[in-house]
């Protein structure tokens, strides 16, 4: 369901009746789960956000968001939970395995055959058709994808494991995981230990026999792959299937004698010590802790390893730093209203002192020197247009719909063949087009509809341009290219007085160009000799702004437009700089 990118219709924070409501759904949909999960699942304080879209398909889905991941999502009124949810309660559906090797069919929007799912030696769980299923890949119980029963276990003995098993809606590294964080998948060892080898060889023997004969080379809907034997498949599986889980394990000197939230804990007080030692400096005190998380403590996770305070003991930011706090070694305020942050630090407190830095890797050290080794490239900007409703007649013939997303070139097509198959082009002048009824109500105004019978080829390409909502893609480099409805807003560069009419220049929208709000700050200081403060932007949740101490106008734009190298049309703002006086 989601192989293909989505279109978002609508998001905006759930109410306090909708979050109730919630924790009463997921209750009656997930018999499994407990009182107090569904109150960690669907908290009664943290932020909550419904994300209304629209998938490749036209199937409408409700996604409920939380610390910007999704958790659940709704589809014609069933409840569905996510990898992400799956990754905490691995035990909320009955879950089925298969190889890894078939991982990359899922993702691609593959259902899951049955030659291609894995018989453990206590046998298949136990679902009726229509059930809600995981699926979990060898070597691993963290599910991997979601998917619908398309048989009960026992007409899938019955079949001997041929044909449909699953129809999967959701799966890891499709594109509402890309919507998170981007996490893989924990390292969630098998609920019971391996049995001894006599119980080993008997189940062997036992289950020897219906796996020779069912599980056959991998088969999945649409693939006609055949001729791999089930030994290559098996050893293929099981060698990936190792590498996922040692490249999952945050502790790989005694992965068996801590606990996955074990492991998450001493990684979390490591970046901490970490951060604190080399990235915080007093000058940048007081510094807000939802930067000091960001900019500083996730720059110092070590390579190949995964950051997560939900995986951990404290499950919330606010709850570590209070523990650091009675430990003495920070110290917390809330200097405005629902806004935390870090104004005192003991650089001399023992676990400041003896913590030893890690030896980073060769490539991490050009990684973590910043921007100036890496350039920055700006992203690449195209304008695009979006059908509205009033245009979807035009435009239907051509096999798009309301909402379709359109490149001005293939705009251009489509009125040109539109114009041609309705035979449209003027006999005496063909640089004039006829107006037919559909063309008038998309084009023209109303006071100009029984007035203008023809119009030019260029005034009615412009004007079909003009009637299209817009829309925009960013590309950056190395990165799959982001579509958005509306207008792209620039980076807007104002000027504000504050306390004792002292102006500071506020710096807005810079992650719409890829640009970190921190990185851009700290170097306008260097340029400027300014203070420069990051905090969020007003009226926006998830954006950041830079402020610098005086007009600043004439740095900040040098650094945009010379070194940055992003277009004049998008940085607005400019026109403020202080100009330089005449000598007299």
């Amino acid at each position: 369901m989601f192989a293909k990118p989505f279109r978002v219709k609508s998001n905006s924070a759930i109410k306090g009746s909708d979050r109730r409501k919630l924790r009463a759904d997921v209750t009656v949909a997930f018999s499994a789960i407990e009182t107090d999960q569904v109150s960690e699942l669907v908290p009664g304080k943290e932020e909550l956000n419904i994300v209304k879209l629209c998938a490749h398909r036209g199937d409408a889905v409700t996604v409920y968001m939380r610390g910007g991941n999704p958790i659940l999502f709704e589809l014609e009124k069933n409840l569905y939970p996510t990898v992400y949810t799956l990754w905490s309660y691995p035990d909320l559906l009955p879950t089925f395995t298969t190889w890894p090797l078939v991982l990359k069919k899922l993702v691609g929007g593959a259902d899951l055959m049955l030659p291609g799912v894995v018989v453990p030696p206590a046998g298949l769980p136990q679902v009726q058709k229509g059930d809600l299923c995981a699926i979990a890949l060898v070597g691993n119980r963290a599910p991997v994808a979601i998917g619908v029963a398309a048989m009960s276990t026992a007409e899938m003995l019955m079949s001997g494991l041929k044909g449909k098993g699953f129809s999967v809606l959701h799966t890891y590294q499709d594109h509402l995981w890309q919507s998170g964080d981007k996490s893989s998948p924990p390292s969630i060892a098998s609920l019971a230990p391996d049995p001894p080898d006599v119980s080993d060889e008997k189940s062997s023997d036992q289950a020897d026999p219906t796996l020779q004969g069912n599980v056959q080379p991998l088969s999945l809907q649409g693939e006609e792959e055949r001729g791999e034997a089930h030994q290559e498949c098996e050893e293929k599986a099981l060698s990936e299937a190792s590498e996922d889980t040692s490249a999952g394990e945050l502790n790989q000197d005694t992965p068996d004698s801590k606990s996955p939230q074990e492991q998450m804990d001493e990684l979390l007080q490591q970046c901490f010590v970490h951060a604190l030692k080399c990235r915080v400096k007093k000058a940048d005190l007081p510094l807000l802790t939802s930067i000091f998380l960001g900019s500083h403590m996730f720059s110092c996770c070590p390579e190949g390893q995964q950051l997560d305070i939900k995986k951990s003991s404290f499950k919330k930011l606010s709850k570590f730093l209070q523990q650091m706090q009675q430990e003495q070694i920070i110290q917390v305020k809330e200097l405005s209203k629902g806004v935390e942050s870090i104004v005192a630090v003991d650089w001399k407190h023992p676990r400041i002192t003896s913590f030893v830095i890690p030896e980073p890797s060769p490539t991490s050290q050009t990684i973590q020197e910043g921007s100036r080794v890496q350039p920055y490239h700006p992203p690449d900007i195209k304008s695009l247009y979006c059908v509205p409703a009033n245009m979807t007649l035009l435009f239907r013939k051509s096999g798009h719909t309301k909402g379709s997303i359109l490149e001005g070139s293939e705009v251009r097509t489509i009125i040109i063949n539109y114009a041609k198959k309705n035979n449209l082009v003027d006999a005496d002048n063909k640089n004039l087009v006829k107006l037919d009824p559909i063309l008038c109500d998309c084009i023209l105004e109303k006071n100009e509809q029984h007035v203008v019978p023809k119009l030019p080829w260029d005034s009615l390409l412009t004007r079909c341009l003009e009637k299209l909502q817009p829309a925009y893609q960013v590309t950056f480099p190395g990165q799959e290219p982001i579509v958005k409805k509306g207008k792209i807003y620039p980076i807007d560069i104002t000027l504000a007085k504050r306390t004792y009419n002292k102006k500071v220049t506020v710096v807005q929208n810079l992650e719409t160009y890829g640009l970190d709000p921190c990185s851009v700050a700290a170097i306008l200081q260097q340029r400027c000799q300014a203070s420069t403060t990051v905090s969020a932007a007003p009226g926006s949740k998830d954006s950041l702004q830079v402020q610098i101490q005086g007009n600043q106008i004439h740095h900040v734009g040098r650094l945009l437009l010379e070194e940055y190298q992003l277009p004049r049309k998008h940085v607005q703002g400019l026109e403020k700089a202080p100009k330089l006086g005449k000598k007299k």
